[in-house]
């Protein structure tokens, strides 16, 4: 594997742990806000082709709680 894809990787399993133990009862909310973000940020940028022309990330429904 490409040490870019571990990186990936890695980052990927870090943010799913993360999202796992913001469930867990008594986790610590604000290491989980100081992370998340941090870790989201280290993602690459989609490769071209990733998505369709005119995608936009931000269109979409309303989920419970988003801003």
């Amino acid at each position: 594997m490409c040490p870019d894809c571990e990186d990936l990787a890695r980052t990927v399993l870090l943010l799913g742990q993360l999202a796992l133990y913001a469930d867990v009862s008594g986790a610590d909310n604000g290491f989980i806000e100081a992370v998340g973000p941090s870790l989201a940020a280290s993602l690459p940028e989609p490769t071209p082709g990733t998505f369709p022309p005119g995608y936009d990330p931000t269109d979409g429904p309303d989920y419970p709680g988003g801003s």
